[in-house]
């Protein structure tokens, strides 16, 4: 996926991670990048489209695919990390409604745009996806259930040529843990590492240097084997079919 002259569809784009993904896509010659806000968004650069994209607001997924003519690359950003200690089921509910129900609806909306370009999905995750932060446990659960998904996505949609990516952050010098005290990667650096991990056709990105010290063990550790032997069981019918 060389981002140049594609058109690029990122979700929460008007802040963090997000906003950074955004100037990267210019910075590297993107010919459009749609940007999904909840809040309204203006950027001065024309390539740029502002997009009313509440993830978890159906009508707005659906009208956002009738503004997108075409597609190359689907970025899935929007989140949101609350501290909790699960005692609260609303706030587990909360989670998965934004992190992998509106992940998993927006990517379902687009598919058929990726599958005619034969594109690329890029789906900002979390190392909380692999191992849990106990005070953020509720986000933890969302993002593992999106790492899950996003496994499923990578084996059922390869025989029509779509690309799923996982960039498995670390701590992020952005609003959601700017009060932590623990060394943090800037946004800038992170967005840059994940496009590289895309334009390499990595599955797993790991994009900062937290994420990066277990990079190897994820790669060539039992989890990633045992991702790719339960793909091999799946019927090529089926896989079409996705």
């Amino acid at each position: 996926m060389n981002i140049e002259n594609k058109t690029v569809l990122i979700t929460g784009a008007n802040r963090g991670i997000g906003r950074a993904l955004l100037e990267e896509a210019l910075r590297r010659g993107a010919k459009r990048v749609y940007a999904g806000t909840r809040q309204p968004f203006t950027h001065s650069d024309g390539r740029v489209t502002p997009l009313s994209l509440d993830v978890t607001n159906s009508a707005q997924i659906q009208h956002a695919v009738s503004e997108v003519g075409a597609l190359d690359l689907l970025i899935n950003n929007a989140g949101i990390n609350l501290p909790d200690d699960l005692s609260s089921p609303e706030l587990i509910e909360r989670h998965l409604a934004v992190n992998f129900f509106g992940l998993s609806n927006v990517t379902r909306a687009f598919l058929p745009l990726l599958k005619r370009s034969k594109g690329a999905i890029g789906n900002i995750l979390s190392l909380a996806g692999l191992a849990p932060v106990p005070m953020f446990a509720a986000y933890s659960i969302s993002k593992a259930a999106a790492l899950n998904i996003t496994q499923s996505w990578r084996a059922l949609l390869a025989p029509q040529g779509v690309k799923v990516h996982a960039a498995l952050l670390g701590p992020i010098d952005t609003d959601m843990i700017r009060d932590l005290p623990i060394p943090k990667a800037s946004p800038e650096s992170t967005a840059i590492a994940i496009f590289d991990g895309m334009e390499n056709g990595e599955e797993e990105i790991f994009p900062d240097p937290v994420s990066r010290s277990i990079a190897e063990s994820w790669r060539s550790g039992p989890d990633k084997a045992l991702e790719r032997q339960f793909a091999a069981f799946l019927p090529r019918s089926t896989a079409s079919a996705a």
